[in-house]
């Protein structure tokens, strides 16, 4: 997509001579209010001026969000369209297609579009609309017109006395600007009784604004325990990034209508819980902030280039979402240790590092595809719809998880093998490609083989670089955890060693009086092999009625891992009896060495202090 710069501008000084006239593009208006809130609707008007007269104007509704891979069909909640032109006179609109409609303007080259919005799902995606508040994620709400994506945006809130804007649109007056319209569907908006908190670093000013039932006690807690993960953060790279308009925006609502969420944007994040911030949801609401801020350097000026520009009218694939997605989730979890929210290594093991590693050993998608095929898997995954059943159990794994624990993996070998780490290997993207901007983008997105190349150069070993390329990027060989996390003095463990099992964790429950395979048996299993699937109802187990919630638990107590034991089952109204051989519950867990009853070495907690220690001065 063409971007427009400074430098266009001043050609016309340089030449001055000729008789050259510039006419300012007319900006792109738009008008919300919320007479009908408490139905969930907003009445939106958007005026497109200087338009060419008789040539149809193409007005869409986005079909994806950035940050969101899949398909979400927008357009399903707009209706009463209606066009004029800018004295009134209504104009002829048509829908050429289900997610926009065609105008042919007036003589006067205006169209003033209106339509009803219905929104009902606060989260990152989505809008949510009701008397106490709107969140509007900007593709979900505002409908564009092809061929004017240059021209700058101003928006308009009309809203309820009290309530106040969150955005990191550029306040000007009474009206809300953006550069172009690539920046304007960045921009997620957030009106309502804000609370805000604000502080300067680095000269930037870091804003968090925040809708919430909770007390100022509260708000005042988990913005220090925000402040801190800011710091952690900023010490990975060893500076911020040059926020546009000089500031930095936690657009964050917590309140129980919505869903728990978190969306990236170039100068803010969309964060979303029913999670308040006080009890045992708080440090969740934490995690989604630390995570969504590491996106400010990564995947916002760190770009992938199949990413860029975003095209807001298909899905958007990529290869690099193990990168740009699962390093950050290593690194949202791991500067929650840097900063002290997770207050020990036990915690730390437990809630981030456990994860990582049964994630990828117990998942037969992750030893079957690559890091590059469950980033391209991510328009079927990313809260994508639809209602035929898939064996995505068998062949894929989240690319959160996949990326998540290869940066584990490579954050290890880098510092046991190189004396040096993941944090260099991050700066090091940042300089070369993820600095420099220009025009609000970034000016030099990257491919694969760019981060192979400095991968090479930070370690000084390109056949490393290569090697870990090949085997854990394009290939699906398992890191070797537990030798890998040994030199920080942590341990891999069974979580439950003398608890047989029939399949993995969660495979089985008790749904509605009946024991059910709730979803697709995994490869190798109990299940699988015993020839099990999904919705088959076991009966039941070594000749036992499975008649209620504890049955099974009693039945296994009294058998061993590799025991045969008859299963009754009942698979698509056909009752038939299966030999099943039991197997150990395969569930890992990570634990410190101390838990395990060993005693770090010097060196070892030495290795783990420089890997989990505060990088903030």
């Amino acid at each position: 997509m063409f971007r427009s710069s400074a430098a266009r501008l001043l050609l016309g000084f340089a030449v001055a001579a000729a008789p050259l006239v510039v006419r300012a593009q007319a900006p792109v208006q738009y008008r919300i209010g919320f007479p009908n809130a408490i139905h969930h609707e907003a009445q939106v008007t958007a005026t497109f001026s200087q338009v060419p007269a008789g040539q149809p104007l193409h007005v869409r509704m986005a079909r994806s969000s950035p940050g969101r891979y899949a398909l979400h069909e927008f357009a399903k909640n707009v209706y009463d369209v209606q066009a004029t032109d800018a004295g009134g006179k209504p104009l002829r609109v048509t829908q050429p297609d289900p997610y926009g409609w065609d105008v042919t303007p007036g003589p006067d080259g205006t169209v003033v579009f209106r339509y009803t919005l219905y929104a009902d799902r606060t989260d990152g995606t989505y809008a949510g609309i009701d008397q106490q508040h709107a969140h509007l994620n900007i593709p979900a709400t505002f409908a564009f017109a092809r061929g004017l994506d240059q021209r700058p945006v101003e928006v308009r809130f009309d809203v309820p006395q009290g309530w106040s804007v969150a955005s990191q649109l550029q306040p000007s007056g009474e009206v809300w600007k953006a550069p172009h319209l690539q920046y304007f569907m960045d921009s997620p908006t957030s009106l309502g009784p804000q609370q805000v908190r604000s502080w300067q670093q680095d000269g930037r000013t870091i804003e968090l604004a925040v809708l919430h039932a909770g007390s100022e006690a509260d708000l005042d807690r988990f913005t220090e325990q925000t402040k801190n993960v800011v710091q952690e953060a900023r010490a990975v790279f060893g500076e911020l990034p040059q926020y546009d308009f000089g500031r930095y925006t936690f657009v964050a609502d917590y309140l129980p209508q919505a869903t728990s969420d978190g969306m990236e944007h170039r100068n803010s994040t969309s964060v979303t819980s029913p999670r308040p911030l006080s009890g045992p949801g708080a440090l969740d609401n934490l995690g989604t902030v630390s995570h969504e801020f590491f996106h400010s350097w990564n995947v916002e000026r760190i770009r992938p280039r199949d990413l860029e520009p975003f095209d807001f009218e298909r899905a958007n694939m990529s290869n690099s979402l193990w990168f740009a997605e699962g390093f950050t989730q290593y690194y949202g979890e791991l500067l929650l240790r840097r900063s002290g929210a997770y207050s020990s290594d036990q915690q730390y093991c437990q809630e981030a590092l456990s994860g990582l590693v049964n994630a990828m050993v117990q998942s037969p998608g992750a030893q079957r595809n690559s890091a590059v095929y469950m980033s391209q898997q991510a328009p079927f995954v990313d809260a994508a719809k639809s209602i035929d059943p898939s064996n995505r159990a068998n062949t894929y794994q989240s690319y959160y998880f996949v990326g998540g624990a290869n940066a584990l993996a490579l954050d290890l070998l880098l510092r046991k093998n190189y004396k040096t780490d993941l944090d260099a290997f991050m700066r090091q993207v940042w300089l070369q490609h993820g600095k420099p901007q220009k025009d609000f983008a970034p000016e030099k997105p990257y491919l694969l083989t760019d981060l192979q190349r400095i991968l090479g150069q930070v370690s000084g070993d390109t056949a490393f670089a290569g090697g870990f390329f090949r085997q854990h990027i394009y290939g699906h060989e398992l890191p070797r955890f537990a030798d890998l996390l040994a030199p920080a003095g942590m341990v891999v463990r069974q979580a439950k060693p003398n608890l047989p099992t029939v399949g993995q964790p969660g495979q089985v429950a008790f749904v509605n009086g009946r024991w059910l395979v709730v979803y697709n048996a995994l490869l190798g299993t109990p299940l699988y092999q015993a020839g099990l699937d999904r919705d088959d109802e076991l009966l039941k187990l070594d000749g036992k009625e499975l008649k209620d919630e504890k049955s099974l638990a009693a039945v296994l107590k009294k058998h061993k891992a590799d025991d045969v034991v008859p299963v009754e089952v009942r698979s698509r109204g056909q009752v038939r009896t299966v030999s099943l051989k039991l197997a150990a519950d395969p569930t890992l867990e990570v634990v410190p060495a101390e838990q395990a009853g060993q005693q770090p070495t010097p060196e070892q907690q030495t290795f783990r202090a420089a890997w989990l220690g505060r990088k903030a001065k």
